[in-house]
């Protein structure tokens, strides 16, 4: 069982949070608790596993409390966060101090039934999460990057896939890329709002552009386009260019966006002229995907055990036998610039 522990002041999202964790036989609800203060005696005599932690409450906001936390007491904190711009820029901000992944409060734009399906998914994920591997990719992406070089621009796509973990493995990623690194598309899983604010924050920290996709956005070197949260992105091709589409649709290996769009549509369009880098995750959204990559004549490229968060989608593209070359974290950029030159 993984014990939970709510932390919210709002007594609706307290109610929904334990009614549908409840339903999962492996989530126990341990307790709630209405503010930081409440929470920390909680944390200590409850011993959680995993705590959902809202960022706006009473007598100490949530980045505050989870900044203590990671200092005292490291442990997985998904934040729950409010589904608009602010609350995308303060979830993003949190996971900067710790969080392990964000969800949206439940309300018009986003159902109980969609938001029980994710919330379950990343209390797991969660769960999973190695914490001292977690510290430690939460300090090397504080340092300064080193910058690799490419040698001649590319027409190569290349496409990435990541979830639990994936926020600082991404960051790892691009900020080494030159200016002039090849076209890339990425899925991480992350609510609307929360991608945009994300996009924003890498594209501060990198030297190529990176930016929330539109749909109709060119695939050019030195520019990375992050699918937008609640929305499935696919590369098309038209002549020699290469653009996104982004289009809604139902979940895909429970999640929207969905690796597996992104790949199946990457395998499709840009086949031996593209690669492949599947990430930290939970679940095995992408692995067929990676294997149509491969199929098709693309490089396909996965994160080793040791540098993962959690091993789950790599692993799941490993055995399914969709990857060439297996790598750590640190590895990842270079090797892209290699089989793209």
């Amino acid at each position: 069982m993984i014990k939970v522990l709510i932390v919210d002041d709002s007594a609706v999202v307290r109610e929904i949070f334990t009614n549908e964790l409840s339903k999962d036989p492996e989530l126990e609800v341990v307790g709630t608790a209405i503010d930081p203060y409440i929470a920390r005696d909680k944390i200590i005599k409850l011993k959680p596993d995993v705590i959902t932690l809202d960022v706006e409450m009473p007598r100490m906001d949530g980045i505050t409390f989870l900044r203590k936390l990671m200092k005292y007491h490291p442990m997985p904190v998904i934040i729950v966060s409010s589904l608009t711009p602010k609350g995308g820029k303060l979830a993003v901000e949190a996971m900067n101090a710790g969080a392990i992944d964000v969800l949206c409060k439940p309300g018009a734009a986003y159902t109980v039934g969609d938001m029980s399906i994710e919330l379950i998914d990343k209390i797991k994920s969660a769960a999973a999460v190695d914490m001292s591997k977690w510290t430690k990719l939460a300090t090397q992406t504080q340092e300064q990057p080193t910058r690799l070089n490419v040698i001649q621009t590319t027409n190569k796509v290349v496409a990435i896939g990541a979830s639990t973990g994936g926020t600082q493995a991404l960051q790892s990623v691009l900020s080494a890329m030159p200016t002039n690194a090849p076209g890339i598309v990425i899925v991480q899983h992350m609510p609307e709002h929360f991608t945009t604010s994300f996009a924003q924050r890498l594209n501060e920290l990198c030297a190529i552009e990176v930016k929330e996709a539109e749909n109709g956005d060119s695939v050019i070197p030195g520019r990375a386009l992050i699918a937008p949260g609640n929305k499935h992105m696919l590369l098309r091709r038209s002549g020699a260019r290469y653009f996104v589409e982004v289009k809604t649709g139902p979940l895909v290996s429970r999640h929207r966006p969905s690796v597996e769009v992104l790949f199946n549509s990457v395998a499709q369009s840009a086949g031996p002229n593209s690669i492949g880098v599947i990430m930290t995750g939970m679940g095995g959204d992408g692995a067929d995907g990676m294997l149509k990559m491969k199929e098709s004549g693309a490089v396909t490229i996965a994160q080793d055990e040791a540098s993962c968060v959690v091993f789950g989608m790599p692993k799941e593209a490993i055995k399914r036998g969709g990857v060439d070359h297996i790598v750590p974290l640190s590895k990842i950029p270079e090797t892209i610039l290699a089989y793209a030159s």
